[in-house]
């Protein structure tokens, strides 16, 4: 078994988790500390920026020279390296994901696709003395795949006792759902926004960055006529494989009407929309799950929760019920996922990502002293 520390920096923006975990990429030998670290207001409100002004960099050629974006990939970074420092755990790897700034996977045959995390692996080997595995996701797109999710592999060593067909609902920023079937088939995909436009409307709404316990949204009623023209968008529509940027449904969020809503009635209708997208994510299943599994920080939005337990038609409850955490589940992920990618195990499949055949992926940075 490989000691390892995973990173995950999500598209909710709020901070860094890290969890140890000793792994050989295909079992858990044992789970570990894991942790949280905030990112400053500063670095929060830096990133969101740059998540808006990445298409236009990338268009004009200018992205990776851009000097926000390599200051941000610097403090970024470094809270990273302060999380595995905080830790305190010796680890002979360390899985970096980074901070998604821009995903632009194909669409289309012969289309080039694109995706980029920020983040200085070299820098937090030096920082840290650990070899460093990062850019997990680049060579699925440059095959064609989605780059998206990556944690299926994991779900599935996860769920190894759990019965079947089950599914593992992320919700950060942009939600993305695990079905595993009775022999372990995997259907993997984003299901559509989740937290991102809610904790965006409580910070206008309310001053802060998300809406606490879901009490603005259990105050108010969601629009059906708003809630109509979001579900319109053609990405709900369009079989998997598929995956999202965290700013893909803006423009639909913008032109549906919802800004005209009152505080508590707009994230009454964002919390519904976010629960509509996952029964449409249903719909693409062979089989309706026994039970939907929920990790991310929207299991602990009692609106949310409420309306995706009124939309699927089967026990919806918190990871926490099959003795997993929700907080630190995708952290730990990337720590096996760097396992394998040492072992040059694959982490993208067909049935993920779109990948041609099972794909191995990322890149390894030597312990730098």
């Amino acid at each position: 078994m490989l000691r390892t520390i995973g990173l995950m920096s999500g598209t909710s923006l709020d901070g860094v988790d890290a969890a140890y975990v000793e792994t050989d990429g295909e079992r858990i030998g044992r789970f570990g500390p894991t942790l949280t670290i905030p990112y400053p207001p500063a670095l929060r409100r830096d990133l969101r920026a740059l998540l808006d002004a990445a298409p236009g960099l990338h268009a004009e050629g200018r992205l990776a020279e851009d000097p926000g974006l390599l200051d941000c990939a610097r403090r970024l970074t470094e809270r990273h390296a302060e999380a595995v420092e905080r830790l305190g755990m010796r680890a002979d790897l360390i899985g970096f994901h980074g901070q998604t700034i821009l995903h632009r996977p194909a669409t289309r045959p012969g289309e080039r696709g694109h995706t980029w995390q920020i983040g200085d692996p070299a820098l937090l080997a030096r920082r840290t003395g650990v070899e460093v595995v990062h850019d997990f996701r680049s060579a699925d797109v440059a095959a064609g795949g989605q780059g998206a999710p990556l944690v299926p592999v994991f779900h599935r060593v996860l769920a190894e006792s759990l019965p079947k067909p089950v599914a593992i609902l992320n919700l950060g920023g942009v939600g993305n759902v695990t079905w595993i079937g009775p022999d372990g088939e995997l259907i993997a995909f984003d299901t559509g926004p989740a937290n991102g436009p809610l904790d965006d409307w409580a910070r206008r709404s309310l001053g802060q960055d998300y809406d606490r316990d879901g009490l603005l949204a259990l105050s108010g009623q969601a629009d059906g006529a708003v809630l109509a023209r979001l579900m319109a968008h053609p990405y709900l529509a369009a079989p998997p494989p598929k995956s999202l940027d965290r700013l893909d449904f803006d423009a639909a969020l913008r032109e549906s009407g919802a800004g005209a809503l009152s505080p508590a009635d707009g994230a009454a209708t964002l919390a519904a929309f976010c629960a509509v997208c996952v029964g449409a994510a249903a719909r693409h299943f062979p089989d309706p799950p026994l039970q939907w599994l929920v990790a991310g920080g929207g299991r602990r939005n009692p609106a949310l929760m409420k309306a995706l337990a009124g939309m699927l038609g089967a026990p919806v409850r918190p990871v926490e019920v099959v003795g997993w955490d929700g907080d630190a589940l995708e952290a730990q992920a990337f720590g096996v996922l760097a396992a394998r990618v040492a072992r040059d195990l694959p982490l993208t499949f067909p049935g993920t990502t779109g990948a041609p055949r099972p794909l191995t992926g990322g890149r390894r940075v030597p312990a730098l002293a």
